[in-house]
């Protein structure tokens, strides 16, 4: 998958998954990553996270390319592997997968997975 994102459009991954106790909210194409207590935690923080990240590249008017990173290997292959079964697997220790539109983000609306 291969997204042309900009700061008004486009869309981005986002994986919300347990490692060793803890739960981590990933949003692929920026390379962001949160952690929180509870999947709902990690979730909220990563989106929290990702709007600000949009809200900075606004305003220093980044060049797409800090849109359209190249994906950390294991999410992609976690992304890969839930793609795969066209379901969020709990013998993966994942809570939520998904994509969301960077329109929706940036009008600072909670985010519906696409």
């Amino acid at each position: 998958m291969k997204n042309q994102n900009t700061i008004q459009k486009g869309s981005v991954r986002f994986i919300v998954f347990r490692e060793a106790g803890v739960w981590y909210g990933a949003c692929l194409e920026f390379n962001v990553v949160e952690s929180g207590d509870t999947p709902q935690e990690a979730m909220l923080l990563l989106f929290e996270a990702v709007q600000g990240y949009l809200e900075s590249a606004k305003k220093i008017k980044a060049r797409p390319h800090i849109l359209n990173q190249k994906t950390d290997p294991e999410y992609e292959s976690l992304w890969a592997k839930l793609e795969e079964a066209k379901q969020t697997n709990r013998s993966l220790s994942v809570f939520s997968h998904g994509q969301v539109s960077i329109s929706e983000i940036i009008k600072d609306r909670t985010p519906v997975a696409v």
